[in-house]
């Protein structure tokens, strides 16, 4: 089981285990939030809830201006599983400007695709092929991007994480 850790002011800082985060709440740097009730944990001389959620006792400054790395991960969970040409499940990820006519890898280049429609464009342009794109490609932004785990986020966090970007 995972546990979503919130810093001080509320807002995500990481997902951790449920291990780790009862350390953290048994030397007291922690406070439970919500927790599992029907499986608790049992020590040697009393059971802890296990958390679900924790917020931190002190704030923990978060440096500003971190990017969010291109992952193909991150384009299809930025684009819901959709294909950015036809709207259909994506299973895969497309260069708009292909990396063979010198396209970057990066969000504002990269939009989930299904195999069907990368397989028709191949190495073209959507200009090309007379596509349009559903999406205008971008970076995401938020501090939901920057946590690991979050992208399988547990029906106790619902309330605490922003809705995705």
């Amino acid at each position: 089981m995972r546990t979503l850790v919130l810093n001080a002011g509320y807002e995500p800082l990481a997902v951790v285990s449920f291990k780790r985060a009862l350390v953290l709440v048994m030397n007291e740097k922690a406070t439970i939030v919500a927790s599992d009730d029907e499986h608790p944990v049992w020590g040697s001389e009393r059971a802890w809830d296990r958390p679900s959620v924790i917020i931190l006792r002190r704030y923990v400054r978060i440096p500003s201006g971190r990017n969010v790395p291109v992952s193909r991960r991150g384009v299809l969970r930025r684009d819901n599983h959709r294909c950015g040409y036809c709207g259909s499940t994506a299973n895969t990820i497309d260069h708009i400007h292909p990396r063979s006519r010198g396209g970057k890898d990066s969000w504002e280049n990269l939009v989930a695709c299904c195999l069907k429609c990368n397989n028709l464009k191949g190495d073209r342009t959507p200009e090309e092929m007379n596509w349009r794109l559903r999406l205008n490609p971008r970076a995401p932004h938020g501090a939901t991007w920057l946590l690991r785990g979050v992208e399988r986020a547990e029906p106790q966090w619902d309330e605490f994480l922003a809705p995705a970007a």
